[in-house]
């Protein structure tokens, strides 16, 4: 059932969303990023909304044939590459790999090639700028508006399709959620993992290709801009480009990984990622690169250090405690955390067949001091981002206020989720580990 609140939400982000990316685009693009002045303009009449879409660059052949080579590419590399990344790098799960069971009780397997693809596209990106010099480094800054078009077409296309396919020709009917609202199910997706063929997978393509290979290519070419415009590129576009390279690493590392969390086990395909793979992810994630091609920022090297600290530590927590999580799954318990053998609440549950299960939840380690302290470290490496940029303008900190509401709130879904499911059991665990995100504060 849909209440009115969720509706609501979704009608705001169906609205919405699309205008607040072109809102701060634009911004950058005609006020040099401010968010108040276009704002001013209008409510004092020296421009009306016809005036600021006319000075808005259009759709162009050059952008959608740059856009449709670049998600063509990246196809190729998802779908005919097979890994060779796990043959040669230790530690790395790549290869074919199984997902989560649905709920239909389909175990889907995919090809783990995401760090494969985003080494070849970076070295075929590295080779241009230093030896084909096919096209300019600065390519994407270049024709960032017009590309924003060709994102918002392939995300609506993509959204609409699955919707379609969910009612005509699904992959697994069983894994279809109908809610018998168009706006929720559009938002919010009906398949759980929609396919085409045996491989491609619609989640896992654009969960992270071509959006998150393109991040750090992204911000190369802020960076290349920059040198361009200024002569140099400054710490602060480094730190950048260096904390998000490590998010987006770390991801393609893990990709197997990835396929056990939410987004994968309980989402279904939908607007909300279709769209927002395709548009928000790219656009939104990448701000603070943009804004320092518009106000370069170079900050004194304590500074920069500071900052530089603040993201690895932050990176440092998000990615041990995933792993303390990871490696307590994987023995059922049989480890040692911190030095010791984890501390854990039983817990029990019933399947839809009336079968009865048994979890463990584990209170040791990061996972003792807050229920989702993996989330923390994802917040503070975000911060540093915003930090780079200095504080005269607030846009580039638009990220973290978003990732704040976002995993806050992913915090109540998937504890709601959890109550759902383990009942009583989960209120012996909250009261053993009482915090969400912040030891003693929330």
């Amino acid at each position: 059932e849909v209440d009115w609140f969720s509706l609501a939400s979704i009608l705001f982000l169906l609205m919405f969303a699309p205008l607040i990316v072109y809102y701060f685009i634009m911004s950058c693009d005609q006020y040099q990023c401010s968010l108040i002045d276009p704002l001013i303009d209008l409510l004092t009449g020296n421009k009306h909304l016809s005036d600021i879409w006319n000075k808005t660059p259009t759709l162009t052949y050059r952008a959608a044939s740059i856009y449709t080579l670049w998600v063509a590419f990246q196809m190729l590399l998802y779908l005919f590459i097979p890994d060779f990344c796990h043959k040669f790098l230790p530690g790395y799960v790549g290869g074919v790999q199984e997902g989560a069971v649905t709920p239909a009780g389909v175990v889907n397997k995919y090809e783990i090639n995401g760090l494969q693809a985003w080494i070849i596209t970076h070295v075929l990106w590295f080779a241009n700028a230093y030896y084909f010099h096919w096209f300019s480094p600065t390519i994407i800054f270049d024709n960032w508006i017009p590309l924003l078009w060709c994102a918002n077409v392939l995300g609506y296309a993509v959204s609409t399709f699955a919707m379609i396919k969910s009612y005509f020709f699904p992959t697994n009917a069983e894994d279809c959620k109908f809610t018998g609202n168009f706006f929720y199910d559009y938002m919010m997706g009906i398949e759980f993992n929609p396919r085409i063929g045996k491989w491609f997978d619609f989640k896992l393509f654009f969960n992270g290709r071509p959006g998150i290979v393109a991040w750090t290519l992204i911000n190369l070419s802020y960076a290349a801009k920059q040198q361009e415009l200024y002569g140099q590129v400054t710490n602060s576009m480094i730190l950048v480009n260096v904390l998000q390279g490590i998010y987006v690493l770390d991801f393609f590392w893990n990709e197997a990984w990835y396929l056990k969390t939410i987004d994968i086990c309980h989402d279904h395909f939908g607007w909300y990622l279709g769209w927002g793979d395709c548009v928000w992810l790219p656009y939104l994630y990448t701000l603070q690169g943009l804004y320092l091609v518009y106000h370069p920022v170079q900050l004194y090297t304590a500074n920069a250090i500071g900052i530089l600290m603040l993201g690895l530590i932050g990176y440092y927590i998000f990615r041990m405690t995933n792993h303390q999580k990871d490696l307590f799954r994987r023995t059922n318990g049989n480890c040692k955390i911190w030095g010791k053998k984890p501390e854990y609440i039983e817990c029990s549950y019933m399947s839809v067949d009336g079968s009865k299960y048994y979890s463990k939840l584990m209170t040791s380690g990061f996972w003792g001091w807050a229920r989702h302290f993996n989330y923390t470290g994802d917040l503070m490496g975000s911060l540093a981002y915003c930090l780079t940029c200095g504080f005269e303008h607030i846009l580039p900190y638009f990220y973290i206020v978003y990732m704040t509401i976002l995993l806050t709130h992913r915090c109540i879904r998937d504890e709601h989720r959890c109550f759902s499911k383990y009942g009583k059991d989960w209120k012996r665990y909250t009261a053993a580990v009482p915090y969400r995100l912040i030891p003693g504060i929330f």
